[in-house]
């Protein structure tokens, strides 16, 4: 297993390499970050549908009551915006995929503002399978509540995140594990890192779950 902080002279300039570690492992390190955090906090778990992230970021919430803390999970898309914004120039079209298909506006007035103001926050605006408003109903929160809200392309969007961690895949690995159908997102994806190359505090390479590995930045 590789060591934290090894460097590949030449190659990584000073940024620590990648560290190969247990699925289980990784949700104890960044669990371990994330319950650290002064409350409420706010995490952002980033990734492609593909990487399932919603599914990570309750593995690592489910480690809350270990380390004293309550904890929620966020899925992005539960705040998508309505098919007829959506779907306005086509349902494969990738710059709607990246600018109109999720409302992260919505996001931030509706569950970061109010987590940290008002220690309550939405769990949904909006239901993307049947295209109406999720009518759910605001929750309260403990005030030592750690927030994960997972989905794709939250890196960039100046967001009020206190910890990032970025799912990343390779395009071989997308193509892979996404449906035909949604191949058009790949192309989405790429361009939206190219125009917010935002570094996260913790990249995972993800091209296979079984075998994650983590750097840190």
């Amino acid at each position: 297993m590789a060591t934290f902080g090894r460097t590949v002279p030449g190659i990584d300039d000073g940024v620590p390499e990648f560290a190969a570690l247990t699925p289980e492992a990784l949700a104890d390190r960044i669990a371990d970050r994330a319950f650290a955090l002064p409350a409420p906090a706010v995490v952002a778990v980033d990734g492609a549908d593909a990487a399932d992230p919603v599914r990570f970021a309750r593995t690592v919430a489910d480690r809350a009551v270990g380390h004293g803390r309550a904890a929620a999970v966020i899925a992005l898309h539960d705040f998508v915006r309505p098919a007829s914004l959506r779907y306005e120039f086509g349902r494969t079209d990738e710059l709607s995929y990246r600018t109109a298909w999720f409302d992260y506006a919505a996001l931030n007035r509706e569950v970061l503002q109010p987590l940290r103001d008002h220690h309550r926050y939405l769990p949904a605006l909006w239901n993307e399978r049947t295209d109406r408003a999720a009518r759910a109903a605001t929750r309260a929160t403990p005030p030592n509540t750690v927030l994960f809200v997972a989905g794709p392309m939250l890196l960039g969007r100046d967001l009020p995140f206190d910890l990032t961690v970025s799912l990343r895949m390779s395009d071989a690995a997308l193509r892979r594990t996404t449906p035909e159908a949604d191949h058009f997102t790949i192309a989405a994806l790429r361009a939206h890192e190219r125009e917010h190359p935002d570094e996260p505090d913790i990249t995972v390479a993800w091209d296979h779950p079984g075998r994650p590995a983590l750097r840190l930045r």
